[in-house]
C-alpha cells in the first residue's frame, strides 16, 4: 500500500507514540462528525430505471462489498458528483 507524505507522518508518529495534538480538537471533531452526519443523511428519494442486466451486475457487486444494492449505488453516485470517482482502466 503507498501512502503519501501526510500519511506516512502521521504512521510515523504514531509508532513512536508521538502524536500530533491538534489544536481546538473539540471544533475540529464536531466539524468531521457533521461532515459524516451530511454524508449519510438520506432525505430524497429517487426511481430510475435499469437494464436487468445493470441491475443484476450492479447486486453482485453490492453483494461482493456487503453492501445493500441501494447503497452501494448511492455511493458511487456520492463519490461521482464529489469527484472522488476513480474509473478503472478496462
Amino acid at each position: 500500500m503507498k501512502l503519501n507524505k501526510e500519511e506516512k507522518d502521521i504512521l510515523n508518529a504514531y509508532e513512536k507514540s508521538n502524536s500530533p495534538s491538534i489544536p481546538n480538537i473539540k471544533k475540529e471533531m464536531g466539524k468531521y462528525r457533521q461532515y459524516a452526519k451530511d454524508t449519510l443523511k438520506k432525505n430524497k428519494r429517487i426511481n430510475i430505471r435499469l437494464s436487468e442486466r445493470d441491475l443484476t451486475h450492479i447486486q453482485r457487486k453490492a453483494v461482493e462489498e456487503g453492501l445493500p444494492y441501494q447503497t452501494l449505488v448511492s455511493s458511487i453516485l456520492h463519490k461521482y458528483i464529489t469527484g472522488a470517482f476513480i474509473e478503472k482502466p478496462h
